[in-house]
């Protein structure tokens, strides 16, 4: 019965997502809405952690399967993708490039912020009196 209730407010949160996909006049997904409503619930705490945890684990667990739908998919339109091959290929390799340089920098700022943060506070007072 927990399990149906966790995806009772995470089937929830994705219908309240679609609403707004088509009341709202943005080229915006409804997955996108959701995931920021989700996020707003969970920082605010109006849905706490405990709420959804356990059947959005499994949901993690099983996106994978979900993916095969959308696999089969491609798989019967390879005729149409072959004349498209070079280009996606040259987007897909500079977007994932993009997507590491991206990380990879947000990653270093967090860690070096984090380390001047962590240093001696006393340090940093006497920096700014001299």
């Amino acid at each position: 019965m927990k399990f149906i209730k966790q995806l009772s407010i995470i089937l929830s949160i994705s219908f309240l997502a679609e609403l707004m996909e088509e009341l709202i006049p943005l080229p915006i997904a409804a997955s996108i809405y959701g995931l920021i409503l989700m996020l707003i619930g969970l920082i605010t705490h109006i849905i706490p952690l405990e709420k959804v945890e356990g059947a959005a684990d499994f949901l993690v667990e099983i996106m994978a399967i979900m993916f095969v739908p959308a696999t089969v998919g491609i798989m019967t339109s390879v005729e149409a993708l072959k004349q498209m091959l070079i280009p996606l290929v040259v987007i897909s390799s500079l977007t994932t490039l993009i997507i590491m340089a991206v990380t990879g920098r947000t990653a270093q700022f967090i860690i070096r912020r984090g380390n001047k943060s962590a240093a001696d506070p006393e340090e940093s007072k006497g920096e700014g009196k001299a």
